[in-house]
């Protein structure tokens, strides 16, 4: 039994935490010991205390905290750790330094989870002893980078579908807004930023209701864009056919109710939104842009469009709901693509191999 430590400085929830957290539960339903370090606020710490993951805290107030570093060491040395698994750029430098110093000197993984620009490479090259991606697009952008082929492991990331699966979840969302079975309804569940494109699906939805004036769109999700878009949807006439939802923890019943899922999305190391999606048989649109086409088959599972082209983007909604048949086909496609590349208990598996590979290499 391998007992790995997840170190996060961040405070927030977003697709990092989650994976993180799905990562720990895995592993300890492979008979694993998984352990998270966070501050004492952070909602990661909470989620992984609610699901039965042991979580211990340590202050991270700056990227070198000699009491932090002194804290992990001890974390390390008490708990007698396998693998420390860094996630955020603070925590990577803090319990990466504080792995190499540690008398009993475990494997250190960085996982890389975002597709931005890093701002040091001596968390990636010089105190892991390996580097996860959560994509093939961000593995070939460190290796462009200058870090070591040897030293990237691509592990996309992988989704519940236990969760997400449709026949288990409802589909209360058209009756919460009052609309028929036959009225198409497209939706996207993402945070609220300007860089997930929310303001391109706003500029093709006037060209999709001139074919359809009956479809709905929805927006699930918070963020510091929304009042923009709520700006946009006025501006553009489409208070009736434009619906914020908000933040909502029911996304397996938001997907279960769409007629297919649209993000064009115009930075994303891979799209666990889209997996979400089609874990629940919906056919998916999104732009072929960074991980995305790992996600998106064009003409397979969904289609990709060209970043900022809301006219193209358009054309492919009419297509999906002119064409029922080939949406539904699409949908199983990708239900068949999460299911065979990127089920958490896939991820979790390749996660445990790497680690235990590293372990008996060091220990060699």
């Amino acid at each position: 039994m391998l007992t790995v430590l997840h170190t996060e400085s961040s405070k927030g929830w977003g697709g990092q935490e989650q994976r993180t957290l799905r990562e720990a539960s895995g592993l300890k339903a492979l008979g694993q010991r998984p352990l998270i370090l966070c501050p004492a606020e952070a909602e990661l710490g909470r989620r992984a205390a609610a699901a039965g993951i042991e979580v211990l805290h340590a202050p991270m107030r700056k990227s070198f905290d000699l009491p932090a570093i002194v804290r992990i060491m001890r974390v390390i040395a008490r708990e007698r750790v396998d693998v420390v698994n860094t996630h955020s750029g603070r925590d990577s430098f803090l319990a990466g330094l504080a792995g190499r110093l540690a008398g009993r000197r475990p494997v250190i993984v960085r996982t890389r989870h975002l597709a931005l620009p890093i701002t040091s490479k001596i968390s990636y090259s010089v105190l892991p002893h390996r580097v996860v991606t959560v994509s093939e697009y961000v593995r070939s952008y460190l290796l462009g980078e200058g870090i070591a082929p040897e030293q990237v492991t691509a592990i996309p990331t992988g989704i519940d579908l236990e969760r997400f699966c449709a026949e288990r979840a409802p589909a209360t969302l058209r009756q919460e807004l009052g609309l028929g079975a036959d009225e198409p309804l497209i939706g996207t569940v993402a945070i609220l930023r300007y860089r997930k494109g929310h303001h391109i699906l706003l500029e093709a939805i006037p060209q999709v209701l001139t074919r359809f004036p009956e479809a709905r769109f929805v927006f699930a999700g918070n963020g510091p864009q929304e009042e923009n878009i709520r700006q946009a949807i006025d501006r553009l006439g489409l208070a009736s056919r434009v619906i914020m939802l908000g933040l909502r923890n029911d996304i397996p019943n938001l997907l279960n109710a769409f007629d297919l899922f649209v993000l064009p999305t115009l930075q994303e190391a891979l799209g666990t939104s889209f997996l979400e999606a089609m874990a629940m048989g919906k056919p998916v649109i999104g732009c072929g842009v960074d991980g995305v086409g790992e996600v998106i088959h064009d003409g397979v599972n969904g289609f990709l469009v060209a970043p900022n082209e809301p006219q193209q983007l358009a054309e492919r909604i009419i297509a999906l709901i002119e064409d029922r048949r080939l949406a539904a086909t699409m949908g199983r496609a990708g239900q068949e693509i999460v299911r065979r590349d990127f089920s958490v208990e896939r991820m979790c598996e390749r996660m445990l191999a790497l680690y235990q590979e590293l372990v008996e290499g060091r220990a060699r």
